[in-house]
């Protein structure tokens, strides 16, 4: 491949580090190899698992743990991995010496061939990835499904591919210049990572990097809820947003999901169209209508007109421990949410579960205030089990919601 060709010849003698081991930087490295660059690895922990370890010797990686040192910074640039943070000592130390710093998209974006769909939020962004690719895929289309869903951008580099479908984090595109999407999608907005931004505003800027930064032809698709944050002061354009038509606000344009008719519509200027109804999407809750919403609406806004949008949902499982339908005994439904591990992905399954609710709530914490899921606990359930290391928090928020 001639680009491949004219990136190696760019990149030779290049020394490259690379900040993070995981997934994400394990390919970045090996990606950076292809290159024919020179590659150095720096992870402050352990690097695990050992196989990865004899990769970079088959590739000749050389590489530190459990510690940053002063070989990382022997580079001409530091290629940061997904999560990696701009107050670390290797990005801090290399913006001192003026050694050029980069984030993992900005690394890739010109390794990757086909068109783009990017898609990041605090909620429901893996489903609605996998479920866009799932729907190309049944077009015909070869699809790389990718990105912080666990299968790293860089192994999808120079590849033919006609679509990208990637999962990005509020992370990776805190860094992101030039990933240019065709189709930018924020799924919602919710209070998470804060204590990695700075702040919620921190936050929403990153996620909100998707749509800054898309094609100039590019399309975004966000809750309507979601614009003031999403673009401040910003012009608003080639964004449609979701609404619900029982909210009662028209406007062109619009992804319009209607409760009472069970049916999805997309409004331009040149009139509304039928999107797919509830019964042909096999998920469960009305966040899942949200994220199929979106996804068709994808679809549509890559110029792409399927005879039956619902039959391409056909096949789709949903994924693991998401609003997942485990078995029904005795006329009683049993569903797998672990998967949601904020208070505002529990509260959203809890409202958008039709039926009276047993819920069992635990886990680790973040350090989120857990009033607004006792609300939701209050409104929307019957009884709760509470287990794990924060159950005295959830107690005592159950408590002062007036839940007994």
């Amino acid at each position: 491949m001639q680009d491949m060709q004219n990136i190696r010849d760019a990149m030779k003698g290049k020394r490259i580090t690379v900040i993070g081991a995981g997934i994400s930087g394990a390919s970045l490295a090996q990606l950076a190899a292809r290159m024919g660059a020179a590659v150095f690895v720096s992870d402050a922990r352990k690097i695990e698992p050992a196989c990865t370890l004899d990769r970079f010797r088959s590739m000749n990686i050389r590489w530190e743990e459990t510690g940053h040192t002063e070989k990382a910074l022997d580079a001409d640039c530091v290629v940061l991995s997904s999560g990696i943070s701009p107050a670390c000592f290797p990005v801090t130390e290399a913006k001192k010496r003026g050694i050029p710093v980069m984030g993992e998209l900005d690394f890739i974006a010109p390794c990757l061939h086909g068109r783009i769909v990017g898609v990041t939020g605090s909620n429901g962004k893996s489903t609605t990835t996998c479920l866009i690719g799932h729907m190309l895929q049944r077009m015909g289309f070869s699809v790389a499904v990718t990105g912080n869903i666990g299968n790293p951008l860089g192994d999808a580099a120079f590849q033919p591919w006609d679509f990208i479908v990637a999962e990005l984090s509020s992370f990776q595109l805190f860094w992101n210049h030039y990933l240019h999407c065709d189709v930018a999608i924020v799924t919602n907005l919710a209070p998470d990572h804060i204590d990695w931004h700075g702040s919620y505003e921190g936050y929403v800027e990153s996620k909100g990097r998707i749509l800054h930064t898309r094609r100039p032809d590019g399309w975004g698709i966000v809750q309507g809820r979601d614009i003031p944050a999403l673009f401040r002061d910003l012009p608003v354009s080639r964004t449609l947003p979701l609404r619900w038509k029982d909210e009662g606000i028209s406007g062109l344009p619009a992804l319009f999901v209607d409760g009472e008719k069970e049916c999805v519509t997309m409004a331009r200027n040149d009139g509304e169209e039928p999107l797919f109804s509830f019964e042909s999407l096999p998920l469960i809750g009305n966040h899942n209508v949200e994220n199929g919403a979106m996804a068709a609406a994808a679809i549509r806004l890559l110029g792409i007109v399927p005879e039956n949008m619902g039959s391409l949902f056909e096949g789709f499982k949903g994924l693991p421990h998401r609003c997942e339908f485990v078995a029904c005994v005795r006329g009683v439904k049993y569903i797998d949410d672990s998967k949601g591990t904020n208070v505002a992905s529990s509260a959203t399954a809890l409202s958008s579960i039709q039926g009276p609710k047993v819920v069992i709530l635990g886990g680790q914490g973040k350090g989120e205030d857990y009033a607004p899921l006792a609300d939701a606990v209050r409104r929307n359930a019957t009884a709760a089990v509470v287990l794990g290391q924060e159950k005295e928090k959830i107690v005592s928020a159950l408590r002062a919601a007036g839940f007994q």
